[in-house]
């Protein structure tokens, strides 16, 4: 009951990086927001996963290109998918993200040797058909639309490495890798500049006004902090394939949701078709490529 409860919590603080990006309403600018963001998270990481993973924090010395590599892919993943947040509804950004599973499979193919079966090409037929119902190059939303699809590959990327390397969100370095994230963001507050730190929001509906910073560290400690901690705990009882079908399906529904429910976005009728459809075979897919990889699997989560 405590892992179903702590893999709702995460599914729910992940669905929540739209939200928080668009709460933010450009008083910070997406790349310097991301900076926060992650730099929250890893100080937030570092307090915390020792107390999740029972070891002492330690300079990963005997690790360090693979620290650095996955902090690079990591601060490559969250910046496209934010700044995809900016640009399209919630809906379109989760939905053609979860193009991911395709991403990985290609990669996978290509670098881990792993063969195709022949359920494959119902999946990826499956999967263009929701494609097309979705039409991404059509309406005012193109760019936004390219941008989540080529971050599916950004974050296919980073999951085929970490297969490769044997590594999940389970060990502290994912901490390390997320210092080295925040770093490679930091110029972003020469180049760019902070943001309006200071400014508040108003909200008629509360009947307060909020500091912008605010969202900025929630992004940060809820939507990647708590998530990435939550999954080191969820991931000692539950099996990381489990995770990755649940993720996969549950995530961008909540996402859609809060996007509807917070800023009444509602998706177009193809994008509601296409997404179940390409949600549906993602799943499918994911379900097909864990079968005899069990032990070698891992799938980090789409936290920002």
């Amino acid at each position: 009951m405590k892992t179903l409860l702590l893999l709702l919590l995460i599914t729910l603080s992940e669905a929540t990086i739209g939200v928080f990006v668009k709460l933010t309403d450009g008083l910070i600018p997406i790349q310097t927001l991301n900076f926060y963001a992650l730099a929250f998270a890893a100080v937030f990481l570092m307090a915390v996963m020792p107390v999740a993973t029972g070891q002492a924090l330690r300079f990963p010395w005997g690790n360090l290109k693979d620290t650095i590599i996955i902090g690079i892919l990591i601060a490559a993943q969250i910046s496209v998918f934010n700044y995809a947040m900016t640009l399209v509804p919630i809906a379109n950004a989760v939905i053609f993200w979860s193009i991911a599973p395709f991403f990985v499979f290609i990669f996978s193919a290509l670098f881990l040797g792993e063969k195709a079966r022949k359920s494959y090409i119902v999946i990826f037929a499956i999967a263009m058909i929701g494609i097309v119902l979705a039409k991404p190059l059509e309406g005012g939303h193109m760019l936004g639309n390219l941008v989540a699809l080529g971050d599916g590959a950004i974050y296919a990327a980073m999951v085929t490495y970490m297969r490769y390397e044997g590594k999940s969100e389970a060990g502290n370095d994912i901490a390390w890798s997320m210092l080295v994230a925040s770093l490679i963001l930091m110029p972003a507050l020469v180049l760019v500049g902070p943001g309006a730190l200071t400014a508040t929001i108003a909200y008629d509906a509360l009947g307060m006004e909020l500091p912008v910073m605010l969202w900025a560290a929630a992004l940060g400690l809820v939507s990647t902090g708590f998530a990435y901690f939550g999954i080191s705990i969820v991931l000692k009882t539950l099996d990381a394939n489990v995770y990755a079908l649940v993720d996969i399906i549950v995530s961008p529904v909540v996402a859609t949701t809060l996007g509807f429910l917070i800023f009444a976005e509602v998706p177009a009728q193809g994008m509601i078709y296409g997404g179940a459809l390409l949600l549906g075979a993602g799943f499918w897919l994911t379900r097909e490529m864990s079968r005899g990889v069990e032990k070698r699997a891992v799938h980090p989560c789409q936290c920002a």
